[in-house]
């Protein structure tokens, strides 16, 4: 029974990490858990066939089954820092005064924590939280979608929130997305959350896609739109070389952080 018990608190912190980092290497998990590589080896091809990794030359990459498993705060916490250095270069794409539509996701929550800094600003959100951070200014005139509550993942969705949304015409939607493809396009997870996001791209002037180098080449559940239907691409620097290229030549304006 110890010897399960050591055994799931290793696996369980090879997750902790992963979550942490998006990434793993089989040399760095045996240092920092005085384990040899072998073990950690194996320790990962269980992790793999239980669909919480993807095993790659040398180490492990994070699954959306993982990441999906994860409540709304804990998915805030990954890839925190990368988020935020999205968040700030995204926010040099809007102007005072500008209509902005805004999904449900924790980069658009971190952008939208940019935003404070702007004058007058009229939000439009089917997210709860980016709701209640931005209605705390005076200045800004909030729209929250109503409709059916995802209560995990804190956002609206369904007939009421789409019938809201089409009354709206944004400058600028600023876009959380799960997988940004050169085929596929822009795809997410959840199909509650796919036709507010279409339906955003629809209503604004200016698509900006908000997405950390995890989502950058990544094929998710559901396409929401073709990549044309977006403006900007925001992602990080570390972010895939080669896929970026492809992204552009498809005709996406990319920003990295």
């Amino acid at each position: 029974m110890a010897e399960v018990l050591k055994l799931d608190a290793r696996r369980n912190s090879i997750l902790e990490i992963l979550n942490r980092t998006g990434k793993v290497r089989v040399s760095e998990l045996s240092q920092i858990l005085g384990t040899s590589e072998v073990t950690i080896r194996n320790d990962l091809s269980e992790l793999e066939k239980s669909g919480y990794l993807e095993r790659v030359p040398g180490g492990a990459v994070q699954t959306m089954k993982n990441y999906y498993n994860m409540d709304l705060h804990q998915r805030r916490n990954e890839n925190a820092e990368e988020k935020q250095s999205i968040a700030a270069a995204a926010s040099s794409l809007i102007n005072d005064g500008d209509t902005v539509l805004i999904n449900a996701g924790t980069t658009t929550y971190f952008t939208a924590l940019e935003l404070k800094g702007f004058k007058n600003l009229k939000i439009i959100t089917n997210s709860i939280a980016v709701a209640v951070e931005m209605s705390s200014i005076p200045t800004y005139h909030v729209q929250l979608l109503g409709g059916n509550i995802n209560p995990q993942y804190s956002f609206t969705y369904g007939s009421l929130a789409m019938a809201q949304l089409r009354k709206f015409k944004a400058d600028k939607a600023i876009l959380s997305i799960d997988g940004v493809h050169c085929d596929a396009g822009l795809t997410t997870y959840h199909a509650e959350e796919a036709e507010v996001s279409k339906l955003m791209l629809e209503r604004s002037r200016t698509a900006i896609v908000v997405a950390d180098y995890t989502k950058i080449g990544h094929e998710s559940f559901l396409k929401v739109a073709d990549l044309k239907a977006a403006s900007y691409l925001v992602t990080n620097k570390k972010a895939d070389s080669d896929e970026l290229d492809i992204l552009r030549e498809a005709g996406l304006t990319i920003v990295t952080d």
